[in-house]
């Protein structure tokens, strides 16, 4: 979901995206921003244009993270959902590699360690080595949140993002997905 996403930012998060060493994938973008951040659509409306990968929708109005991202997830036809914000950047091996797991191993529920980078000097700080699936940990503490991809058949069965829990709706959504996933992989 887009909502009054700085230029910057916009730019780093898509190009993580199409620079993946893994190309079959959807980039579904629905877009909340206000009227002063028009150059959010202009620019996502002449990426899609030029490539199929990408999806584009400009929303009537922001209707929070939750029902913006469940705009996404309407937009997507792949069997698998996967969620970032639009202030993260993906490593260019990122699909491979939760492809390769979903291959090998049938996982329908995959997340990844996480870092965060100082873009004045391009150093990377704060490291996040998450543990393994651990249930009682994940009630206590969203340990998970992104980058994580999981089954869209899944989602079917649990409900897509429920606009009450704003705030804690990627922990509300990981609970009810990880209680039904039957390969969780880290």
């Amino acid at each position: 979901p887009l909502y009054n996403t700085p230029k910057d930012f916009l730019y780093e998060m898509i190009k993580s995206v199409t620079d993946q060493t893994y190309k079959n994938f959807e980039l579904c973008l629905a877009d909340g921003s206000s009227e002063e951040f028009n150059y959010v659509g202009e620019y996502c409306t002449d990426l899609s244009k030029n490539d199929n990968r990408i999806k584009y929708k400009k929303l009537t109005e922001n209707k929070g993270i939750s029902e913006n991202t469940n705009e996404c997830i309407k937009m997507a036809t792949g069997d698998y959902i996967a969620l970032f914000d639009h202030d993260d950047i993906l490593h260019p091996s990122a699909l491979f590699e939760y492809a390769k797991v979903i291959n090998e191993q049938n996982a329908d529920f995959i997340y990844c360690d996480e870092d965060k980078f100082d873009k004045l000097d391009g150093k990377f700080y704060d490291p996040y080595y998450k543990p393994d699936f651990a249930p009682d940990n994940l009630r206590a503490n969203n340990y998970i949140c992104h980058f994580t991809v999981f089954k869209k058949s899944l989602l079917n069965k649990v409900g897509t993002f429920r606009s009450e829990f704003d705030g804690s709706q990627d922990h509300d959504l990981i609970l009810r997905l990880t209680e039904k996933a039957k390969t969780i992989v880290h």
